[in-house]
């Protein structure tokens, strides 16, 4: 269960890979770079304060360092892994 904003397709907030460019991040939201292929998602900046996020966030640091080259948060894990965690924070 979610909400939806315009341009932005699932709960998940994923944003089409056509319009991941075109698409500003509204106030509240965050853009990250997930997976291989570095899909964009738009989360909103609440996620900021889910340990599990958090968690999530340290193992990236400890092992990528703050070098992000998109210009948004890169969150190198697979893109499954990912919607899941957040789709657990949907429901809270």
């Amino acid at each position: 269960m979610g909400f939806r904003l315009p341009g932005i397709r699932r709960a998940s907030f994923a944003v089409t890979q056509a319009a991941s460019k075109a698409v500003e991040v509204p106030k509240g939201y965050l853009a990250v770079y997930v997976g291989e292929k570095m899909k964009r998602f738009v989360i909103p900046i609440s996620y900021l304060n889910q340990p599990s996020f958090q968690e999530l966030l340290s193992k990236v640091e400890e092992e990528f360092g703050y070098h992000h080259p998109m210009g948004g948060l890169t969150i190198p894990c697979k893109e499954e892994a990912f919607l899941d965690l957040t789709s657990r924070f949907n429901d809270l």
